[in-house]
């Protein structure tokens, strides 16, 4: 009988549940979108953990013909953002909850993990990452950061002082009367439009940390003026990004040493974005190894939770 471990991840975006075999192969990923009105760019936290409770039996209904015969082996669950202690929202205890009762009327251990690890280890699924050290870079609309991770230690080496990557999309994106979250759309636009480098890329400690307020505030203007087609608007977003988040990595890679880097969260799922970050990267060094996870794995998803529980069993079991 193939054993599983199940993975829920419940975020700011998305309600998340997946299953892997215990060896680490992916089953199956059930997500859903958390709904968010026309011209609003996010929830409130308790409006978020509402609807996670809400939508979850639906994802655990939805998993489960890819499950049958399979026993559970064990439950694993983002319980806050990332690896700090001091890291908390509340929409994790959804998750959290629902998968702590689900393991002990199982009798299975229930392991927990964070947000940030989720991401990092659905995106190395055939992403092309080697074996070894790498820089892993979370692009989302809650974080901005660049971490070295040796082993299984992960160590922050920069990240934005101010609004996140994912932000500036979405802020975008809503001012241009787009759904949210508005990353397919500003990219769809985009595509179609021409950028010149207008926005300028504040950077500071080397390259390591970025601002984007000002850039935001620069776009705003534009959309309130109508200075600028939509489409180069949200080109001149992707330009940005891409420009900032590539000199992030090769400052990273110049404090570390390292040679590869791996860019996951929502951001990263965007294929202009990632044509856009390599060039910038590679125009640089043209050797450094530069990885993206698969698109629906780089979006929040329980796959890399459901992964890291798959290495913990086996760990538990030596």
């Amino acid at each position: 009988m193939t054993r599983v471990v199940i993975g829920i991840d419940t975020s700011c975006y998305t309600t998340s549940v997946a299953a892997v075999t215990v060896e680490g192969q992916v089953l199956a990923s059930c997500r859903k979108l958390l709904p968010v009105k026309l011209g609003e760019r996010g929830l409130r936290q308790s409006d978020a953990v509402f609807i996670h409770v809400r939508q979850l039996p639906e994802r655990f209904e939805e998993l489960k013909p890819y499950i049958e015969g399979c026993e559970i082996a064990a439950v694993c669950v983002s319980r806050r953002p990332r690896d700090e202690e001091s890291s908390y929202m509340p929409v994790f205890h959804a998750g959290d909850a629902q998968g702590r009762g689900l393991a002990a009327m199982l009798g299975v251990p229930c392991f927990a993990t964070t947000h940030q690890r989720g991401h990092v280890a659905a995106a190395r699924v055939e992403s092309g990452v080697e074996e070894g050290d790498l820089l892993a870079v979370h692009l989302s609309g809650g974080t901005t950061e660049i971490l070295a991770l040796r082993g299984d230690e992960l160590t922050l080496l920069g990240g934005t002082l101010d609004l996140h990557a994912g932000q500036v999309v979405d802020r975008t994106g809503v001012a241009l009367g787009l759904p949210f979250p508005a990353g397919p759309h500003l990219e769809a636009l985009a595509v179609k439009g021409q950028s010149e480098a207008r926005l300028t890329m504040t950077t500071r400690d080397g390259g390591l940390n970025c601002h984007f307020s000002g850039a935001e505030t620069q776009i705003q203007r534009w959309i309130a003026g109508g200075t600028l087609p939509r489409e180069d608007i949200a080109r001149e977003v992707y330009d940005l990004l891409a420009r900032t988040v590539a000199r992030m990595v090769c400052a990273g890679a110049q404090r570390t040493g390292i040679r590869q880097a791996l860019i996951a969260g929502g951001v990263s799922s965007s294929a202009l974005f990632r044509e856009l970050v390599t060039e910038r990267i590679h125009k640089k060094d043209r050797d450094f190894r530069v990885c993206f996870g698969r698109p629906e794995y780089s979006g929040d998803n329980a796959v890399g939770v459901a992964l890291v529980g798959a290495q913990k069993y086996r760990e538990s079991l030596c």
